[in-house]
């Protein structure tokens, strides 16, 4: 077969088969994710001749950065399976090279983020509020000296050299400065200074070696993105480390819709580990396998109804469909509540939009019986796209976000009231 006639799509499924065989998944990820360009390269005269070709995998320039010193590692596994299935005789060789992907982009040179200063205020009024160590479980210097140079910055001590030496001094020997020192330390100018800076800040409070305690880190990040969202910004969670979730800023405009990361912050509130191989397979089969997402986006919404009522004490059949879960998870949350009196202004649409969001889930469930996985078709049947996938998707995240976002504040009014002292009775005389 000559080199025009291959069928290159193949080839590289059968890479990717037996990348993720061979237990690499961050490179069969990767390669799914790249764009992909077979190229000749070069010719070598040597042994009659060989023609040279290179596989391109073009990856967004943030992560093609992220991967750093990874990238040899991840582009070698990848090269040598594209060797065992792509060269076919002695006259070719092939190996692969992973790049940025280049695409126009009108605004790199337009001014950079931005971010109130009364945002940020409030952030860092919140940080001191809840009396949360922005350093977290290790020490200001080392903290610091992931995001700045701090042998390069000037100290305020005549006695040291530079940033590190003074901060040293005067939070550990001394111990004369507070705990929330550095808001006011305009070397680091985090209230007016760059927004980049202060957004990174940010994410490094929530990182796991500075924030083990997962749930902690969790409930920062949801109050954070409260104060984010209405500028245009969130911390988005990217990959684990240690069952970790690692967390960096985002543009909401730049998320491409990806409803998927938020319901991978879900899952981590629910402690749910087979909610994540489901979110896994979801965001791996929108584009792929359309079918397989509308199918999994129900399991999904099942997996979280069920993790809800586990924690909260409810039984439940074990053959429960999903509208009978639902109706579960929606009495014992208050999905609907009753108390919305016709008084007050909307108590109609707030109702109405509450009932619907809860019939989410049944449409889920009918979709997915019309043109999701695990149903015979016969030959002349198409399938959905992957926009249908993404609308089945985004309803389902939309459900169990709400869904946990309000079994959250039960937990905590349902603590608040277990930890409240008792109030004696006094007998009647």
């Amino acid at each position: 077969m000559s080199v025009s006639d291959r069928d290159d799509e193949a080839y590289l499924a059968a890479v990717e088969a037996m990348l993720s065989a061979e237990g690499m998944a961050e490179a069969a990820e990767l390669l799914r994710e790249a764009d992909t360009e077979v190229v000749e390269t070069g010719y070598d005269n040597w042994n009659g001749g060989t023609r040279l070709y290179t596989v391109y995998l073009a990856i967004d320039p943030a992560e093609y950065g992220r991967l750093g010193a990874k990238r040899d590692t991840l582009q070698e596994q990848i090269s040598a399976r594209v060797r065992a299935v792509f060269e076919q005789d002695d006259n070719t060789r092939f190996s692969a090279a992973i790049r940025p992907r280049i695409r126009a982009r009108p605004d790199w040179r337009s001014a950079p983020a931005t971010l109130s200063r009364r945002t940020r205020r409030n952030i860092i009024d919140g940080i001191k509020v809840d009396r949360i160590a922005w350093m977290g479980a290790i020490s200001d210097v080392e903290f610091l000296e992931r995001l700045w140079d701090l042998k390069a910055m000037p100290s305020t001590d005549a006695r040291f050299e530079d940033a590190a030496g003074d901060i040293w001094q005067h939070r550990y020997n001394n111990d004369d400065w507070d705990d929330d020192w550095i808001f006011g330390d305009e070397r680091f100018n985090l209230v007016d200074g760059s927004a980049d800076r202060f957004l990174a800040f940010l994410a490094e409070m929530v990182h796991p070696v500075v924030r083990p305690d997962r749930n902690q880190a969790l409930e920062i990040v949801r109050n954070f993105n409260d104060q984010l969202r209405p500028e245009g910004w969130t911390l988005e969670e990217i990959e684990k480390i240690a069952g970790r979730p690692r967390f960096v800023a985002r543009a909401i405009a730049d998320l491409g819709g990806r409803a998927v990361m938020r319901a991978k912050t879900v899952a981590d509130a629910l402690d749910a580990a087979w909610m994540q191989k489901e979110i896994d397979r979801v965001e791996n089969a929108i584009d792929r396998d359309p079918a397989l997402a509308i199918g999994t986006a129900k399991e999904l919404v099942e997996s979280c109804c069920k993790s809800v009522l586990t924690k909260r004490g409810v039984p439940y059949s074990s053959g429960a469909d999903l509208p009978a879960l639902t109706k579960l998870v929606a009495k014992e949350l208050g999905l609907v509540p009753e108390d919305i009196t016709d008084a007050k202004k909307g108590a109609d649409t707030i109702k109405l939009i509450l009932r619907n969001l809860a019939a989410l889930t049944q449409y889920l469930a009918e979709l997915r019986g019309l043109y999701g996985s695990g149903h015979g078709r016969d030959g002349r049947h198409r399938g959905l796209q992957p926009r249908h996938a993404r609308l089945a998707v985004g309803a389902a995240v939309s459900f169990i976000d709400f869904v946990t976002e309000t079994f959250r504040e039960r937990q905590l009014r349902d603590d608040a009231a277990s930890d409240a002292p008792e109030i004696p009775t006094v007998a009647k005389s």
